[in-house]
């Protein structure tokens, strides 16, 4: 009937549809379960899952340079669905690049192919840190690798130790950068800036502090500043020298490496920032150099009338957006002429100005308040990938000449506060003292006179301290406030191959977001946490030497509609032919039909 058809019932009155014939039925009879795999992992001599002895034996006497992947029929194996995102990782450039930069590691059974897609597979697997690799059979997780198992905490760790020996981090970061623009040029118009505070939380160092939002004070660390493309997703990342704030790193950092990757060098960039980055002297150096701004105003500014605002209504994306807008010119302290865009939201009025002339109104405050999809990646890093987490504990020497404030005169400004503080309070009491009573200060019951004489006593120690303030210069070099083997700052090569591996991973991740957005409705709300799932399920790995394939046929999902989503995930890779690095074997997805 039509209603048991709706639910997804067979009806007694129509023929049951026959499933579809298992793809390579001789593979699969042929493939071990994940039982057999198991008992075979536990029972090898050398350890778990230490299958390949002559390879183990060749790489112990330096004479292999890389295993190379081996891929047996393999039924069930959990977490394949982490190779359907390889098409998008491999145009990311994750192998090509990275070969280009470090050629290739030292001998040994686990090469650079196997380091690199070990951790990005973690990353896409939610494997935060190399220490969950513990979690999850070494046996299991090597057949996405094509060797006999994953490498072990310790080796992956010597593997990173051994990369980032070779001081090529920030090369590697260039070079990424620099295909991701040629690849889209066009999503270099406008780019997004912010900083990042990675919290240290030992107490064996003393770090350069930095204002953390989300904690709401100071707090000691690292502060890495991301600027990324119009669509927010990830270029490049600078990790500042100290405390250095947002208009210095803009000025002396970022924008020199933003320009070095634009082919075209008269073209003007747009740089969007929050009011953090606010000078208009630099605004119009940042004109000189070809880069327009786009940020809050920041300071009082007057209210606008209502009669100015008009409603202005476009489509981005295919979701209808609306604001209440209003444009004037208006000039800096400094005489920068700017154009102000204000959004009226109820009864408060945001500001937005930008040297900008190409871009709508609409465009303007669009682009402006596009800035929460950054703060979305941030959030979205640290929570599923762990961006924060420090995978080493090592620090380096830091600049000793480093100018810091001056740790005496920063003393003095707070007893000035808490002596100010007291005073205010003191002469605030002494306003509605009547004649003949007395007040209570520190402690003591004082008459009229004394407290006088109190309040004299104080302004004179308040002015003392002033002047021994005043006296000492406001910032002095590190190495004479610190020993030379206190500054330090938190090893950052590491650091910096990690988070771009994870970089690397977001950004496959939504490529791959883009191509559901025709199959599954509530993309914009569940599309991620589908693909998490995807990369979680369970799939058969079937390799056909002769035909120059290897299989990977699906279980299935949880609902028809992501299997659905599934299905059309894996004629988009299957459209692009892509082939296992370091084999000859092509990648072809197969999803089962739903009913």
């Amino acid at each position: 009937s039509p209603k048991a058809r709706r639910r997804g019932r067979p009806s007694p009155h129509t023929p049951s549809v026959p499933e579809p014939a298992a793809a390579e039925p001789e593979a699969l009879e042929a493939a071990s379960s994940p039982s057999q795999r198991a008992q075979e992992d536990q029972a090898c001599e050398q350890g778990v899952a230490v299958k390949r002895r002559l390879d183990r034996a060749l790489a112990a006497n330096g004479k292999l340079i890389e295993a190379a992947p081996e891929f047996q029929p393999t039924e069930a194996v959990a977490g394949a669905g982490v190779l359907l995102a390889l098409p998008a990782l491999l145009e990311q450039g994750l192998i090509e690049v990275t070969e280009g930069v470090f050629g290739r590691l030292r001998n040994a059974f686990y090469g650079l192919h196997a380091v690199v897609l070990t951790f990005v597979f973690m990353g896409l697997l939610r494997l935060r840190n190399p220490e969950q690799l513990k979690g999850r059979a070494p046996g299991e997780l090597g057949r996405l690798l094509g060797l006999d198992r994953a490498p072990e905490v310790k080796t992956l760790r010597r593997k990173l130790d051994e990369m980032g020996r070779r001081d090529l981090a920030s090369t590697l970061q260039q070079r990424f950068a620099e295909r991701w623009t040629e690849a889209e040029p066009e999503e270099l118009g406008v780019l997004y800036l912010d900083g990042h505070v990675r919290v240290y939380n030992g107490r064996k160092h003393q770090l350069p502090k930095h204002h953390v939002q989300k904690r709401g004070r100071p707090m000691p660390g690292t502060q890495d500043f991301y600027v990324n493309d119009a669509r927010a997703e990830p270029l490049f990342v600078v990790t500042a020298p100290a405390n250095e704030g947002l208009v210095t790193m803009i000025e002396e950092h970022l924008l020199p490496e933003i320009r070095n990757l634009v082919a075209d060098p008269v073209r003007r960039i747009t740089v969007v920032f929050d009011r953090e980055g606010w000078s208009p002297d630099s605004f119009l150096r940042f004109a000189e150099l070809g880069f327009d701004v786009l940020t809050y105003r920041k300071g009082r500014q007057t209210t606008w009338q209502r009669r100015f605002f008009h409603e202005v209504c476009e489509t981005v994306d295919g979701r209808e957006v609306v604001y209440q807008l209003a444009e004037r010119r208006v000039r800096l302290s400094n005489g920068l002429r700017v154009r102000e865009v204000r959004r009226l939201t109820d009864d408060h009025q945001t500001a937005v100005i930008t040297t900008n002339e190409t871009l709508s109104t609409f465009e303007v405050a669009h682009r402006m308040f596009s800035r929460w999809r950054q703060e979305n990646f941030f959030r979205y890093m640290q929570h599923e990938f762990d961006l924060d987490h420090m995978c080493t504990n090592d620090v380096e020497a830091a600049d000793p000449k480093r100018l810091v404030s001056h740790p005496e005169r920063i003393q003095l400004d707070q007893q000035i506060r808490t002596k100010q503080t007291s005073l205010d309070r003191v002469v605030g009491r002494r306003g509605h003292l009547k004649p003949g009573g007395n007040l209570r200060v520190e402690h003591r019951s004082l008459d009229e006179d004394q407290v006088d004489e109190w309040l004299r006593k104080r302004e004179q120690e308040i002015a003392r301290l002033k002047a021994r303030r005043d006296a000492l210069p406001k910032e002095v070099a590190l190495d004479q406030v610190l020993d030379r083997g206190q500054i330090v700052q938190l090893e950052r090569e590491r650091k910096t191959l990690t988070d771009l591996f994870k970089m690397i991973a977001y950004r496959a991740e939504s490529q791959m977001v883009r191509g559901l957005r025709p199959l599954f409705k509530r993309h914009e709300d569940e599309a991620r946490q589908l693909l998490q799932s995807i990369f979680q399920a369970t799939a058969d790995l079937l390799p056909d030497a002769s035909a120059g394939i290897l299989a990977v046929n699906f279980h299935g999902l949880s609902s028809p509609r992501a299997t659905r989503a599934l299905s059309g995930l894996c004629e988009i890779a299957n459209a692009k032919q892509t082939c296992y690095p370091g084999t000859a074997l092509r990648l072809r997805f197969q999803a089962p039909e739903p009913a």
